[in-house]
């Protein structure tokens, strides 16, 4: 790509005139949509930047923080371009570019080629490569890249942990090739980002997770609170608290606290006990955990079209979808909870975390969710479980244990569902909701739920699982969040 040259017109950029107008009204709805790059300067920035406005002559607008560095600018200092959240447009369904920047989120491209990755989401590596240009203006390597210098530009301004340490949260495995890369990116060293004292030991880190508003965390909380495992997890009305497995059998597991940064669009993660290689693996769950990177105004704009669903979207614009920490945990409660109330569900999962869960010393965090390997043969009849359901928890368990079904983000919806449900005791309900709350997926549809088929019509009269799934068509892609507004008005 020349520098400066205009990306091609298939790329997630909005128009010329709206990145026009968000830039001179500092748009926070906008804020990781586009990057703003001045040619004057050599530097891009977030549409929200605190400096100066820049002349109209000087600005190239481009999609993403590494279509912006592919084309040679360098991240501003001022608004951070780390800070900002990612663009949603790519979780508008199940397009390969889509599941492969869910597959370069998770790491997969630290410890693989773009080979592979063109591999797992079934396309040739140069046709992924063109299909990147083509959307995003920049290649998977860019992208890998600029996350992982992003990430650890972030850990450099706001912790004090070692360079060596975020050398290796970063994923660059040494130091050398940390600093190299850095400096040939930022033009500067690691260090001179360094504001802060050597680290004290026993302080949480502290990390701001930013989103693009509105955003409506006060339900987000209530939703996590009535499903909240004691002693593994805790919720009140100003943040989530849960304990974090080790990355090695003989360490010590952490624990993670996210809350509101106040008077900012960001939440407040911190976290202690967790090693630097963890870290960045913990920020992306946390990210999709509480849908950090969605895009409200597009996800608002196409559900009101739907007369039902317009005002349930105007009394709650900032609604999200309320992920999990973890699949096998959701899984296990999407199946204690078939034909059951939430309450209900709740209970008997926090006998099953109690009594075959890791014990912790955390105070009121008191025990690890069991693994796959734990319950795949446990008997779970003393726990208030049917035998149908203690059945299909080890079913479920030893499935995943031999790849049978996995968590995998490179699955399309309907691929994820057919194969849950081909397993014994999981229909389609139980797939699409753990494909909502393991996955985050936006079009997770469980048209089989009650509440949904009784709360969409005003009439009081019930709709049958195909008529309701007829009528969310046109809330296509983004049905699971019509499903949280549905959940929520019916509550």
């Amino acid at each position: 790509m020349n520098q400066f040259a205009p990306l091609p017109e298939a790329t997630s950029l909005p128009s010329h005139q709206v990145c026009e107008q968000a830039r001179a009204s500092r748009d926070l709805r906008f804020d990781g949509l586009f990057f703003t790059a001045v040619t004057s300067t050599r530097i891009y920035c977030r549409p929200v930047c605190p400096a100066p406005t820049p002349k109209a002559k000087n600005v190239v607008y481009y999609p993403n923080a590494a279509a912006a560095e592919a084309a040679g600018f360098r991240p501003c200092l001022r608004c951070r371009p780390e800070l900002s959240p990612g663009d949603g447009a790519w979780r508008q369904g199940d397009a390969a570019v889509a599941r492969a920047i869910k597959l370069i989120n998770e790491g997969l491209l630290s410890e693989a080629p773009v080979s592979v990755l063109a591999e797992r989401v079934n396309l040739g590596e140069r046709q992924l490569r063109r299909l990147f240009v083509e959307r995003l203006g920049a290649t998977p390597s860019d992208v890998h890249g600029t996350r992982r210098l992003l990430f650890a530009k972030q850990l450099l301004t706001e912790t004090d942990l070692s360079i060596t340490d975020i050398a290796m949260a970063a994923g660059f495995g040494s130091l050398r090739r940390f600093n190299t890369t850095f400096k040939d990116a930022y033009r500067m060293a690691p260090r001179e980002l360094r504001k802060r004292p050597a680290p004290s030991r026993g302080e949480a880190l502290v990390l701001r997770l930013g989103y693009r508003p509105p955003y409506d965390f006060a339900t987000m909380l209530r939703f996590l609170h009535g499903r909240a495992l004691p002693g593994v997890e805790v919720v009140d009305d100003t943040c989530y608290r849960r304990v974090v497995a080790p990355a090695s059998q003989d360490a010590a597991p952490g624990w993670l606290r996210v809350s509101a940064w106040p008077n900012e669009a960001a939440l407040k993660l911190e976290v202690h006990g967790i090693a630097p290689m963890q870290l960045q693996s913990v920020v992306q769950r946390v990210r999709r955990m509480f849908d950090l990177d969605a895009d409200p105004r597009a996800i608002a704009s196409a559900l009101s079209v739907d007369r039902r669903l317009r005002p349930l979207v105007q009394r709650r614009p900032g609604l999200r979808l309320p992920s999990g920490w973890d699949g096998f945990e959701i899984a296990v409660r999407a199946i204690i909870g078939q034909q059951v109330s939430v309450a209900a569900a709740r209970t008997v999962a926090s006998r099953v975390a109690r009594m075959f869960g890791t014990p912790v010393a955390m105070g009121d965090l008191e025990h690890l969710f069991p693994t796959p390997e734990t319950l795949a043969d446990a008997d779970l009849t003393n726990v208030g479980l049917t035998k149908a359901r203690a059945a299909t928890i080890r079913t479920v368990a030893r499935a995943l244990l031999d790849g049978t079904v996995d968590f995998a983000p490179e699955r399309t919806l309907d691929t994820f569902v057919e194969r849950w449900t081909a397993l014994p005791g999981i229909g389609p309900w139980t797939a699409h909701y753990i494909a909502l709350r393991a996955l985050s997926h936006p079009d997770a549809f469980p048209a089989e739920d009650l509440v949904l088929q009784k709360t969409l019509p005003v009439d009081g009269t019930r709709l049958t699982a195909r008529a309701l799934r007829e009528h969310a068509e046109a809330w296509r892609p983004w049905r699971a969040y019509a499903v949280l507004h549905l959940w929520n008005a019916a509550a």
